[in-house]
């Protein structure tokens, strides 16, 4: 490590007694050697038969309710197709994912339907359809609910400037619905746990709500006529060349959420390998 800093003329590390911690010039070091790394695996995996399981690092990033649903399944086929690779799972909001695919800290995104620029190369994964969602206590709707229907209900709801919540407001104006907001969360449990105390509505994707519907902690009605929905998008660097792993990620994320809409899991319009076009 001595041979490098000399090499480089710059600190890596800062020593102490307790050890050693990695200076500003290590990080980059880091950085760029983890890039290395990977462009020698992705050599490998090149000159490679197509059947041949691959190895190498890929990591992927979703927003936390999407990681609850594809997480399991994607686990499974790395496991059964490349068991020697490695697959790390992110789970954070979409400007947050935009910025790490950006700087190269994972090399896979699902995205919520925002524009991304041209620093991304997106493809359209599937309109995910919302749901009203009720409490245990009340008996569930017998049919779609249209605007008429949730006047006077309390409703609890993802805050102001939320990408849910202006989903929810803009089908709210074209429909003429009112929204009677009492409590604001971010966090779906929160959501969920008010609605299941029996304490109001809210409404959500049916997906990541999919086992406290079949437990009968729940319900859900869809709405009449349009009802309201988000695009979530599959995305990668278009700076960069996306190696083997990723892609077999990215086609392990789209036969994904196709099986789990055809499975009555995931609610809504499927556009992975549609032509659906970019938002």
């Amino acid at each position: 490590m001595r041979l490098l800093e000399a090499e480089l003329g710059v600190r890596l590390f800062d020593r102490h007694g307790r050890g050693m911690v990695a200076t500003e010039a290590g990080l980059a070091v880091l950085r760029h050697a983890g890039r290395v790394m990977a462009e020698l695996e992705e050599l490998r995996a090149s000159v490679a038969g197509e059947d041949t399981p691959l190895r190498g690092h890929v990591a992927v990033g979703m927003p936390p309710t999407v990681s609850d649903l594809l997480s399991v399944r994607l686990v499974t086929a790395f496991q059964e197709r490349h068991p020697e690779a490695t697959l790390r799972i992110v789970s954070a909001y979409s400007a947050s994912l935009v910025d790490w695919l950006r700087r190269g800290e994972i090399n896979v995104a699902i995205l919520y339907g925002t524009r991304t620029g041209s620093s991304l190369t997106v493809t359209p994964l599937i309109e995910e359809t919302l749901a009203l969602i009720g409490p245990p206590t009340e008996p569930p709707r017998a049919g779609p609910v249209g605007a008429d229907d949730i006047a006077g209900l309390r409703f609890f709801l993802p805050s102001v400037g939320n990408g849910l919540r202006t989903v929810v407001e803009h089908w709210a104006e074209a429909t003429g619905a009112s929204l009677d907001v009492r409590v604001e969360a971010d966090s779906y449990a929160t959501l969920k746990g008010l609605v299941a105390s029996g304490r109001g509505y809210t409404i959500l994707p049916v997906a990541p709500l999919h086992g406290d519907i079949a437990a009968g902690r729940l319900w859900h009605a869809p709405f009449a006529g349009p009802a309201p929905f988000r695009r979530l998008l599959l995305a990668t660097p278009a700076d960069r060349a996306t190696s083997r792993l990723a892609r077999y990620a990215v086609r392990t994320i789209e036969e994904t959420t196709r099986a789990l809409a055809d499975e009555g899991v995931w609610q809504g319009r499927v556009l992975a390998g549609t032509g659906g076009g970019e938002p």
